[in-house]
């Protein structure tokens, strides 16, 4: 009998949290917070954090979840407890909304209005503030663009405008499950900013190890913060009552503003910042024409330990297909690596990984992964935009797979291309291609034959890990109702 460790699992959930929170701003080093400070907490979120969004993870049952305030003062932080009351008591008069029914809980909690007095006496008896925004959506409840949701309200708004007038040290953490708006950051200045995510029941004690420096931040985004929700193009496609149309195709993301938009880029995908400084040196690299290997030291240059994220992008020649930039195809993380200490990395890229997909034929290779004759630039670092050249790998045209056509788009629309126009990117329009292929027939051609129901011949699940019998006679003894 196997027993399983809570301990273990609640460190691993923390541990997760600790890796996964993204730094975006921390002007003067104000993280790590002296663990001698006292700290005002302010939003409403510092009582009900947010471990999930909507939907089918958020219906998940927990016995307790522990919040920020929570995490702090596990890790020995003075919380202004005063100020702490004051949200409790206004709470009892304006209750958590959990939304009544599947996906009807609001994208974000009524905010208590601050009194300048309240601020100005918070600030009198502490030495920095934290300022949390929580934000739900998911399942059923996709965000919008709009105050309370991917922006901020006026009066989030007006609390930060509160607390950046009365405290020195401002911090701010994200409890939300995606990327928002960031204009606010040119407007109040935060010292510090931080996503937080949503991260489980554990979720506040891996924030506080963060802000203390139990922990040293080494998440990166998985998104390119913009200035505008219009820079990104699929805003403009995004939303109708009946369909969609996805035009941007695969200049999603980093690949687009590498791409096309380098100047709308507020914070790059692969950014995040640590307490500590590293330096990422490219020490050999070797490619045999099925692989590319990297090796890469990373050494630590400054006063904390911490763990580096480093990052492979390709560049691809247009060719054809037309091609982003820059397209990740590597990344790895070191160990923990002390003050002046170094660590190597060894990252190895299939050549046939760099390939595109031909949906069109227009290679000659339709419904194929081809890889297309030219230079391919391998660039290294610690997020797109700081990645630099370290070698290139030089092929003749090759398929790498033969596939076939399947859910190809019904509904003619463009489509966004990159074209190469002297050393410069432009966007150009194609026509999609359209499915030429009966994808009802092409299932029923291929649905495999129906098992004949045998009796209970007494098989279990085990016999078939144990090959004693196959999958197929096992399923043979359930009757259809069984199966159902």
């Amino acid at each position: 009998m196997k027993i399983l460790d809570w301990n273990q699992y609640k460190a691993k959930a923390i541990e997760v949290v600790e890796e996964g929170c993204v730094l975006i701003k921390n002007d003067n080093n104000v993280l790590p917070i002296d663990k001698n400070s006292k700290v005002s907490v302010f939003g409403r979120i510092q009582t009900h954090y947010y471990k999930s969004g909507t939907g089918s993870g958020g219906m998940v049952n927990v016995s307790r979840v522990f919040g920020i305030i929570e995490g702090l003062e596990a890790e020995g932080i003075e919380i202004n407890r005063d100020l702490l009351s004051v949200y409790t008591e206004w709470e009892k008069e304006h209750p958590f909304d959990e939304g009544c029914g599947w996906g009807t809980e609001p994208w974000s909690q009524e905010e208590m209005p601050l009194d300048d007095a309240v601020v100005r006496t918070a600030a009198d008896k502490s030495d920095s503030a934290i300022v949390i925004i929580g934000r739900s959506a998911g399942e059923d409840k996709d965000a919008k663009d709009a105050p309370g949701s991917y922006r901020l309200t006026d009066i989030e708004e007006d609390m930060l405008a509160k607390v950046r007038k009365y405290f020195g040290r401002v911090i701010v953490l994200l409890n939300v499950g995606a990327i928002m708006d960031m204009s606010w950051i040119d407007v109040y200045s935060p010292d510090a900013v931080m996503y937080v995510w949503q991260g489980g029941m554990f979720g506040g004690f891996g924030v506080a190890s963060l802000l203390t420096g139990k922990a040293v931040p080494s998440g990166k985004l998985t998104d390119t913060i913009a200035y505008n929700i219009e820079d990104y193009p699929s805003d403009a496609n995004f939303g109708d009552e009946l369909r969609d149309f996805y035009c941007e195709d695969i200049y999603v993301g980093y690949r687009y503003f590498e791409t096309f938009a380098k100047d709308k880029v507020r914070y790059p995908f692969g950014y995040g910042l640590s307490y500590t400084e590293f330096d990422i040196e490219t020490t050999y690299t070797k490619c045999d024409g099925d692989f590319i290997e990297l090796g890469i030291k990373v050494t630590n240059t400054g006063k904390y330990a911490g763990k580096e994220v480093v990052q492979v992008y390709v560049s691809a020649p247009q060719g054809k297909l037309g091609n982003p930039a820059r397209k990740l195809v590597a990344f790895a993380k070191t160990e923990l690596l002390e003050s002046g200490a170094s660590g190597e990395l060894a990252i190895k890229v299939s050549c046939n990984s760099l390939a595109s997909y031909d949906d069109s034929g227009v290679t000659g290779h339709k419904s194929a992964w081809v890889l297309e004759a030219g230079e391919y630039g391998i660039y290294v670092g610690n997020s797109v935009r700081s990645a630099i050249k370290v070698c290139s790998y030089e092929t003749e045209e090759r398929v790498i797979k033969q596939c076939e056509e399947a859910l190809a788009p019904v509904l003619p629309y463009n489509r966004m291309k990159a074209e190469l126009v002297d050393g410069v990117y432009i966007i150009v329009e194609e026509p999609v291609p359209l499915c030429t292929k009966d994808m009802d027939l092409k299932r029923l051609e291929r649905l495999p034959e129906e098992i004949s129901i045998t009796e209970d011949k007494g098989y279990r699940l085990s016999d078939v890990l144990d090959n004693k019998i196959s999958m197929e006679s096992f399923i043979a003894q359930m009757t259809d109702d069984d199966l159902a």
